[in-house]
């Protein structure tokens, strides 16, 4: 028997109960208004005990509450300043930890799937888990060859508790929605769900891991873990230190934000040039900064871990996205507008104002017009605003585009990379990674297609 709540009806109860929970803190702060409390006062005093409920459960559930919140906490940065104070504590803490499953259970895990002479294949083996996650936990060991190892377990029943959570989450998102102003919670649930199997397929996960591994090994940038050993529901990487981003978010440098961003920028653009992935879970417990980049041990390096959810992309990005915001960089509107009708991004059905398009995007994409972009939570609020606001233009075109299915996750992970940067405060050269690696951002250089004729 699983120690992971699966039990439909005891997940279901905790979550239904959310809901219940959120309206009585509501009756109670009216309450505390009657008897002359301040507006502001009692409402932070809500916004605060909301967060802790909503996380505590979504935490103990592990799962896909977990994972669903793992995923909006990268959004932070796009709530109001008032409400995003009491948040930003209880999001963290889903960002790193999770409630461990007991070491009975992880061992029975290990004898099931490495034999009962598991132990023997460690050194040493830590049953205090390292750091916890939506479907599994992980912890620290060293492999019989000496090499420091993580050890990956995979909770019994993730799978199940996954779907679960995401079918219940899904039945209010409405509720949820206010969390995160202009943004739909029901496709991003949608598109969770649609990951599950995949996530939840550690062979999978080994080869995605591996393939970044190989490709950026050597890099003065990002270091990616190898992969030692993996069956079903165990998988074994080199351990990786380092200093996790959520700490550099709390309490790093203007350096290391600044270091930070811009790798996590590069890592973004030119992952999938380089290895036809795009890593696809991009909160802050997936990084760590480590010291000895190309400058020495006081330069840093940005080191990248689960690859549970990746995007497959042969080709890297779609040369649309590099070629479009080109045009719209270049006021090219009518061609534009023309690329997203051909692309899917305005159904057949929808006829708008190329202009009107345009004033939708040029703000969106301010932070490649410039060489360097700090990127802040008062810009990402910006941003949330116009979009959110029915009285607003943009929220009233917004709501005529359409976002084709091949660029959902696409779409997803570009937002939380953006909603990461703003909360790191950092400035960064964005525009020189996407000339760098985003095709058709660079216009084709005439001379380069004739020279391609003439050897062929």
């Amino acid at each position: 028997m699983s120690d992971l709540p699966r039990k439909a009806v005891t997940r279901t109860a905790k979550l239904a109960a959310l809901p219940l929970g959120i309206a009585g803190r509501a009756t109670w702060g009216f309450g505390k208004r009657i008897v002359g409390e301040s507006a502001e006062l009692v409402g932070r005093e809500l916004q605060q005990r909301t967060a802790e409920q909503l996380f505590k459960v979504l935490g103990e559930l592990k799962g896909g509450a977990m994972k669903f919140g793992q995923a909006l906490s990268v959004f932070e940065s796009a709530l109001p300043e008032e409400v995003a104070g009491p948040y930003r504590a209880a999001l963290t803490k889903l960002q790193e930890a999770a409630p461990p499953m007991p070491t009975r259970t992880v061992h029975a895990v290990l004898e099931e799937r490495l034999g009962e002479g598991w132990h023997e294949l460690f050194l040493e083996f830590e049953d205090k888990p390292a750091a916890a996650a939506s479907i599994g936990q992980v912890h620290r060991g060293v492999w019989h060859d000496g090499r420091e190892v993580a050890v990956k377990v995979q909770y019994p029943g993730a799978g199940e508790a996954l779907l679960s959570d995401l079918n219940q989450l899904s039945r209010f998102s409405r509720l949820l929605g206010p969390l995160i102003p202009g943004m739909d919670i029901k496709p991003l649930i949608a598109e969770l769900k649609d990951r599950v199997s995949e996530e939840l397929d550690y062979g999978l996960e080994a080869q995605a891991q591996q393939a970044h591994a190989e490709e950026f090994t050597d890099d003065p940038d990002v270091v990616v873990p190898q992969v030692v050993h993996q069956s079903d529901q165990v998988l074994v990487t080199e351990w990786m230190d380092g200093i996790p981003l959520s700490e550099i978010i709390s309490d790093g440098t203007q350096e290391q934000r600044d270091r930070a961003g811009q790798l996590l920028a590069r890592f973004l653009f030119s992952g999938p040039a380089r290895t036809g992935l795009l890593h696809a879970d991009p909160h802050p417990g997936n990084f760590r900064l480590l010291p000895g980049g190309p400058e020495g041990e006081d330069d840093w390096r940005l080191g990248v871990l689960d690859f549970g959810t990746v995007d497959r992309l042969p080709g890297g990005l779609p040369a649309t996205i590099g070629e479009s915001l080109r045009m719209t960089l270049d006021g090219e509107a009518e061609a534009v507008y023309e690329l997203l009708c051909v692309e899917g991004f305005v159904k057949e059905t929808i006829e708008l104002d190329p202009d009107a398009v345009m004033d939708y995007l040029l703000p969106i994409i301010e932070p490649a017009q410039v060489e360097e972009f700090t990127f802040t939570r008062g810009w990402m609020r910006s941003q949330a605003a116009r979009v959110a606001d029915p009285r607003s233009p943009a929220y009233q075109l917004g709501k005529q585009l359409n976002l084709p299915p091949s660029y959902l996750l696409i779409h997803r992970v570009t937002l939380s990379t953006i909603g990461v940067l703003c909360q790191l405060g950092a400035t960064v050269r964005l525009r020189e990674e996407l000339e760098e690696w985003l095709p058709g951002f660079v216009p084709e250089d005439p001379a380069d297609g004739e020279e391609a004729v003439a050897e062929a």
